[in-house]
């Protein structure tokens, strides 16, 4: 059994946490100019000021927040060389990870029952940025949930251990900016 890395393992695994930490950072400003434009729009005649957010979108923050904990156990079960737990763990936050993406559908389901749409004669800027900007977040989710899988699929083939979880380690800080992402830009569109 491998008792700890070797100089070049952690080599790589520095600089593959570089490179998330500069993917997150462009995700941040992409984001930034999206919640900027929403501002500027927001003195539109036009624009609605109390849109309100449907059910499925307070749903699906206290989802993300519980796979992002289930997330965090599984790398900490995988350091413990527990990779039973480690299994039900990452099973769980896919399973979390889809719920969240459904209770999404449901939520953009609430907004054309409201009467918004993103196009067409009903639509209207506010909302089509609101659900322009919350379909983007589920963009880069999907990444996640692709991430995800190829983490449980190279920890059935028992590529980690207690030693290199560097894999589990990114995927993990990618799931959790995804949920403070969503929490903020949640919380941004509530209190609007």
């Amino acid at each position: 059994m491998i008792t700890q890395l070797t100089e070049e393992q952690k080599v790589n695994a520095r600089s593959y946490k570089l490179l998330i930490w500069f993917g997150m950072i462009s995700i941040v400003m992409m984001f930034s100019a999206m919640i900027s434009a929403y501002i500027v729009s927001s003195s539109r005649k036009d624009w609605i000021k109390d849109v309100d957010m449907p059910s499925g979108f307070f749903w699906s923050t206290l989802v993300i927040f519980m796979s992002s904990i289930t997330f965090q156990m599984a790398l900490k079960s995988m350091k413990k060389g527990e990779r039973r737990m480690t299994t039900n763990l990452l099973l769980a936050t896919l399973g979390l990870g889809i719920a969240f993406t459904y209770l999404q559908y449901f939520g953009f389901m609430q907004f054309t029952k409201q009467g918004f749409y993103v196009t067409g004669p009903s639509s209207n800027g506010t909302v089509s940025l609101i659900i322009i900007v919350i379909f983007t977040h589920l963009l880069h989710l999907f990444g996640g949930l692709v991430s995800l899988m190829v983490i449980i699929y190279n920890h059935f083939k028992q590529r980690y251990n207690s030693v290199q979880t560097t894999g589990i380690e990114l995927g993990t800080i990618y799931w959790h900016f995804l949920g403070v992402l969503w929490f903020l830009l949640f919380l941004f569109f509530y209190t609007r």
